[in-house]
């Protein structure tokens, strides 16, 4: 479905964007994909998509929260492939804290990382998507883009900017065969999740059992946590052609969290 297509996905060496990028080799594209982590780990997983999925794919160690760095990985990417057709922003780190607890520098690296990562990546995509007049710009959101939870002001807020910026891009890209969307999951079993678990502990002086039970999936009414395989699934399909009227929108993945 997407053969000849080129994507970025940044924060994919693990958990959902890894999903993606692999969901999006498994369609046909090639794929760069970006994050921390152990290289042997990394380039396992970057041959890994090469192999299965008979795609290019190249790994670049941009460190999303530089907007330099993230610049030149989409010239690299354009380099590669010749083109970038597919920009997935999807990385994103946590903190929880009491907001008059909450550390300034961890203030400044999740705004940077969830927020203004997207910027300056769909800054340096556009251009060459509207030469070409097709591209699909995706970004991971949350169910906190839409509504909020309490110690968790850095997240929650650049997460509502990242739906703001989508809805921009996608009315400045409307008649440029661009699409701008983003997908808002509600809680995913991933390594970021795993992470945030000690730290809401402590905030609420609850156990790991009970911040599973009663704040993670408490919220979501199917009560099950939504997989990295269904968000990639979604990511594919807002590629496709049967969604070229789809843009400007938030998609909940939530299990009916936002309903209420």
């Amino acid at each position: 479905m997407l053969k000849g297509k080129a994507a970025v996905v940044t924060g994919s060496t693990s958990g959902i964007g890894l999903a993606i990028a692999r969901g999006l080799g498994a369609a046909g594209a090639d794929v760069m994909i970006n994050g921390f982590g152990e290289l042997a780990e990394i380039e396992a997983e970057r041959a890994g998509i090469e192999s299965e999925y008979g795609v290019r794919a190249v790994y670049n160690g941009a460190d999303m929260s530089k907007g330099d760095e993230i610049a030149a990985m989409i010239a690299t990417a354009e380099a590669e492939f010749g083109k970038v057709d597919i920009l997935i922003n999807n990385a994103g780190i946590q903190f929880v804290s009491p907001i008059e607890e909450f550390p300034l520098a961890k203030w400044d690296a999740i705004i940077a990382i969830n927020l203004s990562a997207a910027f300056h990546a769909t800054r340096a995509v556009v251009p060459g998507m509207k030469a070409r007049k097709w591209g699909r710009i995706i970004s991971t959101a949350s169910a906190h883009s839409i509504i909020a939870s309490p110690y968790k002001s850095a997240y929650v807020a650049a997460k509502h900017g990242v739906n703001g910026l989508m809805k921009t891009v996608a009315l400045e890209l409307a008649t440029h065969g661009v699409t701008a969307n983003c997908i808002s999951p509600g809680y995913v079993w991933t390594p970021l999740v795993e992470k945030q678990i000690p730290e809401t502990m402590k905030a609420r002086g609850m156990t790991k059992e009970q911040v599973i039970h009663d704040v993670l999936l408490e919220a979501q009414p199917t009560k099950q946590f939504v997989t990295s395989e269904q968000m990639a699934a979604l990511t594919v399909f807002l590629c496709s052609d049967a969604a070229a009227q789809l843009t400007g929108t938030n998609i909940p993945v939530d299990g009916g969290w936002t309903a209420h």
